[in-house]
């Protein structure tokens, strides 16, 4: 193994990748990144991610805290709401409450991001160690302790870490961990986004504005929908009153003129995979939305106006899909975070803070490599340990908490599943004991009240 301190190599330019690359930069670590689209401004899919406590201390580690203020005030109105309905618009659950105080901790609150907006916050000021438009295709272990990727385009590039952040279709994965099974969850979904303005804020009730929005609908469909209202007007100029500190932050920040996200309703509508045409994944727009209208006709009308107002460029397929549990492997200058290694559903809701919890372990332990405490490949270790910790609990959680292979879009079984589904979320909805308890629990799942620790660079 090399002595000296460690140049590392990071695979894909997603949310984990950048995090890890913002950290050790930070920390004095040789790092360059390796994202396969050919400009910041590519790739930009997905329209909101919640960062939860675990999330925004990684962020809080591995970003300079000016660059972390940024972040902050980039995020949408909190979400005060989580609220479930028919697909009548008849109220089946609803935990939160207008009178509980809001969380403005930086650190130790909810946020509701747009993942384009993170993105451009997470490549300010990295921008010299980005390197765009290259495909990894495969890597090579040398005996004297390095490591080389190579990309389609000819080029390659050598270090004494390779750290996989290409996500759930990760080729470093493929080559490394062949024996990675990913499986698929029964069900189809369709994305999409429309502005809010003063006609959409018209279909939706107060709570609604500031909640989660779940919809359970017969035969196995369902939908999601989100409101994502920032500090900046659809001009991308920053809206009056809202604070002096907020204001300069964003003016001044050079990734908001690569931002096109303004206030928009996001939703995500389901199906079974049986009911929607087989080349579905192929499908984009103006098809996908066809498709979400037809299925969607006996919904209430607001829900449909909702459907009917999204842009249909804006549409797009998604499968989701989960890994199995992997046991322990042996460490080497390989190793892998986020999506890479553990893709889990959208089930809990910290994929993408697991993997910045991911990033910031990660980082912590290649510093002390740079500082010459362990060696590089003891420190992927130290982390590969930790990672196995608490990874395949949230995997598995993820999984049972989404559902999708439950068998609600059969005719019989289905229909009976979802009444008694129904009529055990009414009562609950009357048990104000019950819903604190399980709101305490959904916090404590997203790391509420945990102590913070010293930043990775330290």
């Amino acid at each position: 193994m090399p002595t000296s301190p460690p140049h590392v190599i990071i695979i894909g330019a997603g949310t984990g990748g950048l995090c890890l690359a913002q950290g050790l930069k930070q920390g004095g670590v040789s790092v360059a990144v390796y994202e396969r689209d050919r400009t910041r401004t590519d790739g930009l899919f997905g329209y909101r991610v919640g960062i939860d406590p675990d999330g925004s201390r990684a962020l809080s580690r591995c970003l300079p805290p000016e660059l972390f203020d940024v972040f902050v005030a980039t995020k949408a109105l909190t979400p005060r709401f989580m609220n479930i309905f028919t697909e009548r618009r008849s109220e089946l659950l609803r935990i939160g409450d207008w009178d509980a105080p809001e969380h403005e901790d930086p650190v130790d609150s909810e946020k509701s991001i747009s993942r384009m907006t993170l993105r451009q916050v997470l490549l300010t000021g990295v921008e010299d160690i980005v390197h765009f438009g290259k495909k990894f295709t495969h890597y090579e272990q040398h005996a004297d302790g390095t490591v080389t990727a190579y990309f389609e385009d000819g080029t390659s590039a050598s270090g004494d870490v390779l750290v996989a952040a290409d996500g759930t279709n990760s080729r470093v994965r493929k080559q490394y961990l062949p024996h990675s099974k990913m499986n698929t969850i029964d069900g189809k979904s369709v994305t999409a986004k429309l502005p809010l303005d003063d006609e959409s804020r018209k279909l939706l009730t107060p709570e609604m504005l500031r909640g989660v929005n779940l919809v359970n609908a017969p035969g196995g469909y369902n939908c999601i929908i989100h409101v994502m209202e920032f500090k900046w007007d659809r001009d991308g100029k920053v809206k009056n009153g809202i604070g002096g500190n907020d204001a300069q932050l964003l003016s001044h920040w050079p990734g908001l003129m690569f931002d096109n996200t303004r206030d928009y309703i996001m939703w995500g509508w389901s199906a079974p995979s049986r009911l929607v045409p087989d080349n579905f994944m192929d499908l984009r727009g103006e098809e996908l939305h066809k498709i979400v209208l037809q299925h969607t006709r006996k919904w209430h009308p607001d829900f449909r106006k909702l459907f009917e107002m999204a842009d249909p460029g804006s549409a797009f397929p998604l499968q989701v899909r989960t890994t199995e549990r992997l046991e322990p492997w042996e460490s080497t200058n390989v190793t892998l975070i986020g999506d890479a290694i553990h893709t889990m559903t959208p089930g809990l809701g910290v994929g993408a803070n697991t993997a910045l919890r991911d990033a910031e372990i990660l980082c912590r332990r290649l510093i002390a490599a740079r500082r010459g405490e362990t060696t590089a490949v003891e420190a992927v270790a130290a982390y590969e340990k930790e990672m196995h910790s608490y990874a395949w609990t949230l995997v598995e959680k993820s999984k049972s908490q989404f559902g999708g292979n439950l068998p609600l879009g059969t005719p019989v079984i289905g229909r009976l599943m979802l009444g008694f589904m129904r009529t055990g979320m009414r009562v609950f909805n009357h048990l104000p004991a019950m819903k604190r308890k399980m709101l305490k629990s959904m916090e404590e799942t997203r790391g509420h009240g945990k102590e913070a620790e010293a930043p990775a660079s330290k």
